[in-house]
């Protein structure tokens, strides 16, 4: 014989233990319910019993009669009352407590089988008692004549048969209530058993517990952010990646996205209000791609993936390819110098030949010299030497304004390199159209603070969009096929604003945009006596 045993699928159990619940607590109600009617249907009835007692004591020619002990006078009396009462019986007692009238002739004249003396004292009884007539409930009264003397004891009695038939009529009722609202219970429990079937796959308890291990496993040690947001938008889940990315805080379950996230395109990207795939976003210095999935109870499933170090790659090989075409260019130019100095040897320009190969030399040296004269930063003069390698092969021209000078203390150079790059590169694009494209640099300090300027003699920058220029994805440009646009000025503005700095952009002094950037507290102190900006010519 199997045992039977607990079922695993969860709307089963939960339709077996809503269903003992549900009967158990019928039957219980049931019961309290039960119970407090008996009892009050016992008072009813002794109340009953007292009142037709009380009633009977009041007629005086039985009070006489039973002054007398004149049974003969008494019993009709009684029995009259008794049928018109419906009472199961009226006895009547002398002062002695000696039965007067009984529902049974032959009783009369013996004493009552219950103790009268209360009801001989002047008190009034009401009792669930036993008699002759069997169990019944009575009320007793004292019999006094018209002075108040007691000359008997009135005793009526209602049949327990008669309670229980009507508390059996009544247990009928009850019982039918109860089972209507069983039936409805069970009803309940079985729609909700059969809507959690659905919810649950009819998964068992134990693999909904394995599934949640699995999952927290699997959401906490991939490398993509993951969150889990409801149909309101707030964070129902977030994995450690998602919580690094973001900087949100270790509590950010339940928090709603706008509130975790300040305004931008991020937050618009996770709470569905900018659409596509993936949607390139900054927070703080990272660079995100965001793809969002709705869900089918109305809420989402984003995934992040950052793309901060893949677009600085990016950024150098596009650099590379940049200073790989000018090498390309200016090995073409160099070639073509050399076959002209060539002609000029073959000729006999002796002399001709000597100036043509020291002007071509000293011009590209005096260029590199005067750019690391006036920035000294190593780094951010090997950028500016090879943007203007850049510009010159794409037929702009990329000077250094004449007041410019960047001494070698820059606190961050990483920072003051991307941004410079990434206002250089926009400058260059943005001059492109033009007939000669022109872009120049300036770079100055005040004190700690560095104060650097890009402008171009581009189209310029429209008054009403010199704020949306700094906003993630925004841009005039069609994206190549490696990386997505319009993140460059939020980068830019994202890092200077970090840095307690601040970017615009306004009218430029070539017709275009002019792009400045302040950086307070960018340069380290100088040490009293040191030479702050040692000239190029004295260090050698």
């Amino acid at each position: 014989m199997r045992r039977p045993h607990w079922p695993r699928r969860v709307f089963a159990q939960l339709l077996l233990s809503q269903t003992v619940v549900t009967v158990g607590v019928t039957a219980l109600t049931a019961g309290l319910f039960l119970a407090p009617v008996s009892a009050e249907l016992d008072r009813a009835a002794m109340q009953r019993a007292l009142a037709i007692a009380q009633v009977t004591a009041t007629d005086r020619d039985l009070a006489l009669a039973a002054a007398a002990r004149d049974s003969a006078r008494v019993q009709p009396a009684a029995e009259h009352i008794r049928l018109a009462t419906g009472a199961s019986f009226v006895v009547i007692t002398d002062d002695h407590g000696v039965r007067l009238s009984h529902t049974d002739p032959d009783r009369i004249g013996q004493r009552v089988s219950t103790d009268p003396g209360p009801a001989l004292r002047g008190q009034t009884v009401t009792a669930i008692q036993h008699g002759t007539l069997g169990l019944s409930a009575r009320g007793k009264v004292p019999l006094r004549l018209a002075d108040g003397r007691i000359v008997g004891e009135v005793s009526v009695g209602i049949d327990d048969g008669s309670i229980r038939s009507r508390l059996a009529s009544m247990i009928t009722g009850i019982l039918l209530c109860s089972a209507a609202g069983l039936a409805a219970g069970t009803l309940v429990t079985l729609l909700l058993a059969r809507r959690l079937k659905r919810r649950t796959h009819n998964i068992a308890v134990a693999d909904i517990s394995a599934l949640l291990v699995e999952r927290e496993a699997m959401l906490h040690s991939i490398r993509e952010g993951m969150i889990a947001l409801d149909r309101r938008g707030r964070i129902r889940l977030a994995n450690d990646e998602a919580i690094r990315l973001l900087a949100l805080p270790e509590d950010a379950t339940g928090m709603l996205v706008d509130d975790a996230l300040p305004p931008g395109r991020l937050a618009d990207a996770l709470t569905g209000r900018s659409l596509g795939e993936d949607l390139p976003a900054v927070r703080d210095d990272r660079v995100l791609v965001v793809n969002r999935m709705a869900t089918a109870d109305g809420g989402a499933v984003v995934t992040l993936r950052d793309r901060t170090e893949l677009e600085e790659l990016v950024r150098e090989l596009d650099t590379t390819r940049g200073l790989t075409d000018a090498l390309r260019a200016q090995d073409h130019e160099h070639a073509n110098r050399m076959h002209t100095l060539l002609g000029l040897l073959e000729l006999g320009m002796h002399r001709q030949a000597v100036e043509f190969i020291t002007e071509a030399s000293g011009s590209a040296r005096a260029a590199a010299e005067r750019i690391a004269e006036q920035v000294q930063d190593p780094h951010l003069a090997a950028l500016l030497a090879g943007k203007t390698a850049v510009a010159a092969e794409r037929g702009a021209a990329l000077t250094i304004t004449a007041g410019s000078h960047l001494p070698d203390a820059v606190v961050d150079t990483r920072l003051l390199v991307t941004v410079v790059g990434n206002l250089v590169d926009n400058a260059l694009d943005a001059a492109g159209g033009a007939g000669r494209p022109a872009v120049t640099v300036s770079l100055t300090t005040d004190g700690s603070t560095v104060l650097a300027r890009v402008a171009d003699n581009g189209p310029g920058v429209a008054p009403a969009l010199r704020e949306t220029v700094f906003a993630e994805g925004w841009t005039t440009k069609k994206a190549p096929g490696h990386r997505p646009r319009g993140l460059g000025l939020a980068l830019v503005r994202r890092l200077v604003e970090r840095a307690g700095g601040r970017i615009t952009v306004g009218d430029g002094p070539l017709g275009g945009a002019e792009f400045t950037v302040e950086l307070p507290e960018a340069l380290h102190p100088v040490p009293a006596g040191a030479v702050a900006n040692p000239p190029v010519e004295a260090a050698r």
